[in-house]
């Protein structure tokens, strides 16, 4: 199975992000680990991990913590 991340506004509207898919859960995190900051940087406000279409987490927030 391949995963990918869902990208989201603030409103829970899926948003462009990049198309990268990964071969396991761990290879999808470690890209996320990296990317997040630049991911909210451009808008995204919250991600979901799929397995093919099925979510396996999320929504997440990109939000700094308070």
């Amino acid at each position: 199975m391949e995963y990918r991340w869902r990208y989201q506004d603030e409103e829970g509207r899926e948003v462009d992000g990049p198309t990268v898919v990964f071969a396991d859960q761990a290879e999808a995190e470690d890209w996320f680990s990296a990317e997040w900051s630049a991911l909210r940087d451009a808008g995204v406000a919250q991600v979901t991990l799929l397995r093919a279409e099925s979510e396996v987490y999320g929504p997440m927030s990109l939000a700094p913590a308070e």
